[in-house]
């Protein structure tokens, strides 16, 4: 405490501002991450985030550079701002890591999943279930005489929300491949 009975830190004004810039908010970023293709590098990856505990929603992996032996895996994660920070500075570190881009603050970005579901069903809860994947412009990949598969490909909202839409009409089974994106525009 000062002289003047004010303790450091309590206004903005302070030479000695304590306050977080952090806020305690939870957010949702899409990471790309261009590794080396090589064994062990996802396991890697993989381990720093179940080491500290942080949660991953979502995991993409795919070769993208043949030639140059690179994979980009696309991991949607959640966290505080300040979590986010910890996350990109450790992936960084990583060896094999060549790049870290956060989709999610770097600008606009598209991001799309594929998902199949598996609807069994009989008179109208059939038909509404073909009505419904209409509207959501899925699919039908199979069809047996006491189901449907459908294929839907959009962002993860349509996808969940096709799921919940499937789900009394006789949702048997899901499968979804997890989260793409790439930044709009030439960057």
């Amino acid at each position: 405490m000062s002289a003047l009975k004010i303790k450091k830190g309590s206004t903005s004004h302070s030479a000695y501002n304590l306050r977080p810039t952090f806020s305690d908010a939870i957010e949702r970023h899409t990471l790309a991450v261009l590794v080396e293709n090589e064994p062990g590098v996802l396991a890697r990856v993989i381990g720093l985030f179940s080491g500290r505990g942080y949660n991953i929603d979502s995991l993409t992996v795919a070769e993208v550079d043949h030639t140059g032996h690179l994979s980009r895996i696309t991991i949607v994660t959640s966290g505080t701002p300040q979590v986010i920070e910890q996350i990109k500075a450790q992936l960084g570190r990583i060896v094999s890591v060549h790049e870290v881009h956060d989709l999610t603050v770097e600008g606009p970005s598209v991001e799309r999943e594929l998902a199949m579901f598996k609807v069994a069903g009989q008179g109208d809860k059939r038909v509404e279930a073909l009505r419904l994947a209409d509207i959501f412009r899925a699919n039908v990949v199979d069809s047996t005489l006491e189901s449907f598969t459908f294929e839907i490909t959009g962002n993860p909202e349509k996808i969940d929300a096709f799921a919940e839409l499937m789900r009394p009409l006789g949702l048997i089974e899901v499968a979804r491949t997890g989260v793409a994106a790439l930044p709009r525009g030439e960057t």
